[in-house]
């Protein structure tokens, strides 16, 4: 197998090239894991007013099966508390050894959690009296009041702001040149992570296609001098508007920023830090533009399939990424239905409601034990117009017959015993085989940048990121557990399905697993918020 020399790439091919893992290659990353300068998870402004917000704990939450169709709650501390508690917050603590760590609502490789948010809030009693931009702190569950504004922006009747800003710094630290890639991950973790939680008070989350880079910076203050230190840059990545009403408004575009004073300087969450030239290749070269309007998306019919009734906070609450998996247990096969129909693409179902671009990416499942379906690799077409050029693009031997009694565009592809060939292609990671079934997230990956630009490479990952949260609470919610897996020898996936890895036609993205865990009983677990005084 050829690989690139060590010299840098100058193009975004360059880079996802480069920063593909091989059995005899994985892409650059640090030598060692230097603890001493492992970065802070939690990121705070010194100087900044900060406001308690309250802990939703004895709020009611609509059953799994009912988000999107339940009536809007007001927009208050509280409500607005349960959100960002839901969506960001801790779920527990962890400890094991003297060690201890914390667990969140929304996942992130290697529990490294890049991902900040920001609110744009009118005045609402007990935050703030003017309209004003304020920042998450996760650990306090607490807004610290970045600006505040001299006059309001021209923002819908009940709708307010949410801004996701990343520290890639803190995944380079750990996985050095593939970290570009993980740090996309989380962002789509996190859009499916809002969008739940705005479910379960019945308000719906959209991101806006429209704004660029420089402007979500300036919305978010990331492009001021206090924002971050300057080698661990806070790169922005969308805006997106919850609407809390029972209608929701029109389209919308990002209105000017009103002029204000801004407050607090952010904290340096490392002691030290490494450069990764590459990784500011990457930042560069896909830098998004104002103004790009998504394509339409295709309709895709969704089968209705039951649904657990279990509280939505409850599932939110209790989603765990996990590290072993029982080989033993047999999953449901209307389990896995609901499982992988939830991750269709329809433009009415929360979290897909959220996302504005068209699908771009393909399933392909490795089928280990589920009651009732044959072993063996089978595709999940989400995107009906691609499918011909998919099944070009694949082995000629693969028989793609439909699956009997299936309600989804679920296809056969080839029978067997894969738990092996699956475990090997993720890494050699045991969890890929040894649950009910795994599955690799393939993309549209040449058409999608010839008709978007360089810059949809992230949202390419922010696509597979929703797509895997999507299935860490369907699993959760079945009363089975899944992970997400970024570690994979990408060409060696493409060489299994019979794609031309090197042409970038279709390009493997994200893996997952689904099955029963294997707690450890050395891990202690501690409540989420147990360390406030609340």
């Amino acid at each position: 197998m050829e690989w690139p020399d060590d010299s840098l790439p100058h193009d975004l091919a360059g880079y996802h090239q480069r920063t593909k893992h091989a059995p005899n290659r994985y892409a650059l990353g640090p030598a060692f894991l230097d603890w001493e300068s492992q970065p802070n998870p939690f990121r705070r402004f010194a100087g900044a007013r900060l406001v308690a917000l309250p802990l939703g704990y004895d709020r009611p939450t609509p059953g799994f099966d009912r988000l999107g169709g339940v009536p809007a709650q007001p927009l208050d501390a509280g409500t607005l508390g349960l959100f960002l508690e839901l969506a960001l917050g801790l779920s527990a603590w962890k400890a094991v050894d003297g060690a201890r760590w914390a667990v969140r609502n929304n996942p992130s490789s290697g529990n490294l959690h890049p991902t900040e948010a920001y609110l744009v809030l009118p005045g609402l009693e007990g935050i703030g009296a003017g309209t004003a931009l304020w920042h998450y702190a996760v650990a306090e569950h607490a807004l610290e009041e970045r600006c505040v504004y001299r006059t309001n922006p021209d923002l819908p009747e009940g709708c307010f702001l949410v801004g996701l800003g990343s520290i890639v710094w803190r995944e380079a630290w750990k996985y050095g040149e593939r970290a570009f890639r993980y740090v996309q991950h989380d962002v789509g973790h996190a859009v499916g992570s809002l969008s739940y939680a705005a479910a379960c008070l019945g308000w719906r989350l959209d991101v806006l296609a429209g704004p660029g880079d420089e402007e979500v910076a300036a919305w978010l203050g990331l492009d001021r001098s206090d924002a971050s230190h300057p080698y661990e840059r806070e790169h922005p990545d969308l805006m997106a508007v919850v609407c809390t009403g029972t209608a929701n408004p029109p389209a919308m575009t990002l209105p000017e920023r009103p002029a204000g004073a801004w407050h607090g300087e952010a904290n340096c969450v490392s002691e030290d830090h490494e450069p990764w030239p590459v990784i500011d290749l990457a930042l560069k070269v896909t830098a998004k533009p104002p103004g790009m309007v998504p394509a339409a998306r295709p309709a895709i019919q969704v089968p209705a399939l039951p649904a657990s009734g279990r509280p939505a906070a409850e599932v939110i609450r209790a989603r765990r990424s996990v590290m072993r998996m029982d080989g033993g247990q047999v999953l449901e096969l209307g389990a896995l239905h609901r499982m992988l129909a939830a991750t269709l693409p329809d433009a009415d179902v929360v979290p897909w409601s959220a996302f504005p671009w068209p699908t771009r990416l393909a399933l392909f499942v490795f089928v280990h034990r589920v009651e009732g379906l044959e072993r063996g690799l089978y595709a999940l077409i989400r995107d009906p117009g691609s499918e011909p050029r998919l099944r070009a693009a694949c082995s000629a031997g693969f028989a793609w017959e439909t699956v009997p009694d299936c309600p989804l565009p679920l296809f056969r592809l080839s029978s067997g015993d894969l738990e092996r060939k699956a475990s090997q292609l993720s890494c050699l990671q045991a969890i890929a085989g040894k649950g009910a079934f795994s599955l690799g997230m393939v993309a549209d990956f040449a058409r999608t940048l010839e008709e978007e630009g360089d810059w949809a490479y992230r949202r390419l990952f922010w696509e597979a990121g929703l797509i895997g949260q999507v299935l860490y609470l369907e699993a959760t919610a079945a009363g089975v557990s899944g992970t997400g897996i970024g570690c994979f020898f990408d060409d060696a996936v493409h060489e299994t399905l019979g794609i031309d890895g090197k042409a970038l036609g279709w390009q493997s993205l994200y893996h997952f697993t689904v099955g029963t865990a294997v707690e450890d009983p050395r891990i202690a677990t501690e409540p989420a918020y147990g360390h406030l005084d609340r």
